[in-house]
């Protein structure tokens, strides 16, 4: 009997969906939902992870691991290298969240550009701001909006924008096919030129030494005066302070952060002071209708890995001892 935990909060129906596809004369599922329960615990051999983060001592702690599941697609709040040193294999769910996360980034853009809080907070203080921000709301038609990241999400961003009439570019250090190019209509440009003629900048890459504070000072001062930039990537591609300041003094029109440096923000933070920042709490990939598409991926990994089969999703192959 092999034990699986499900850590992290999930949405509702998501332990009974993969009661009803884990056999249960091979699989004990169990859920653990608080950090206090999480830190405690020390028999998992296969953990699904959410929210909660697998550094070297949680996977020292927990003896008999053998897989770990990420719950979406990013993973580095798991300590990929010390679980292959143990030969634990770390799996992620590519592409399940695409569409959710892709949809926020759009839905970001929208509100920033067309200064959605800046009404809203003008509206409840009681000034009627029909006329306020006439001169700095702006469509999405006609922009440029330049995609750092071609990958899936990045993808999607691509072909959304474009139903509202934008234009896209895109970075990446490994560039897309050409048939794939064509077939997003996204056409492939050195960072720097990205930087500097785009209108709307959307960052959709993982957070790797190489790609932290991408976004700096030194690159803000590069873009387009009066440029949005949009991360539903992951906090630490952009200097946060270096960005609220350019916000402040009118450098930058204003920014959507679905992911920030310091999560889970103190409400004295100073992205929470502009109304032309915008700022959600990591939500972009979490909807109740997530499920549908990431558990068949796991169960499909957890089933392969009990079958001595490689699954489909391992993310860490250069690290397995």
């Amino acid at each position: 009997m092999i034990k699986v935990i499900l850590a992290g909060n999930y949405p509702d129906g998501t332990f009974e969906s993969l009661r009803a596809l884990l056999p249960e004369d091979a699989f004990n599922l169990s859920a653990v939902g608080s950090q206090q329960d999480y830190d405690a615990m020390t028999d998992a051999e296969i953990m699904i992870l959410r929210i909660f983060k697998a550094p070297e001592e949680v996977i020292r702690r927990n003896a008999r691991l053998k897989m770990i599941l990420r719950w979406g697609a990013g993973f580095d709040s798991v300590d990929i290298k010390a679980a292959g040193s143990r030969g634990i294999l770390v799996t992620n769910t590519p592409g399940a969240n695409a569409n959710a996360v892709s949809e926020l980034a759009v839905l970001l853009m929208l509100a920033v550009g067309r200064k959605l809080l800046c009404h809203a907070e003008s509206l409840k203080s009681g000034m009627w701001s029909k006329n306020t921000f006439l001169n700095s709301s702006f469509c999405l038609n006609n922009k440029r909006v330049g995609i750092i990241g071609g990958g899936n999400i990045g993808r999607q961003v691509s072909d959304k924008v474009q139903s509202f009439g934008a234009t896209v570019q895109y970075y990446d250090v490994f560039r897309l096919p050409s048939a794939t190019e064509q077939a997003h209509n996204m056409t492939f440009v050195p960072l720097e030129t990205l930087l500097e003629t785009s209108d709307i900048i959307s960052l959709h890459i993982p957070l790797l030494e190489s790609t932290r504070h991408i976004i700096g000072a030194a690159e803000i001062q590069r873009m387009k005066h009066g440029a949005i930039i949009i991360n539903t990537a992951r906090g630490g591609l952009i200097d946060d302070h270096a960005l609220a300041e350019a916000v402040q003094y009118g450098r930058l029109a204003g920014a959507g952060l679905d992911v920030v440096e310091d999560e889970p923000l103190p409400g004295d933070h100073v992205l929470l002071k502009d109304p032309n920042i915008i700022v959600t709490p990591h939500v972009a990939g979490g909807t109740a209708d997530i499920g549908d598409i990431i558990i068949p991926m796991l169960v499909k990994d957890i089933l392969s890995f009990a079958a001595g089969k490689e699954p489909a999703h391992v993310v860490n192959r250069e690290y397995l001892a």
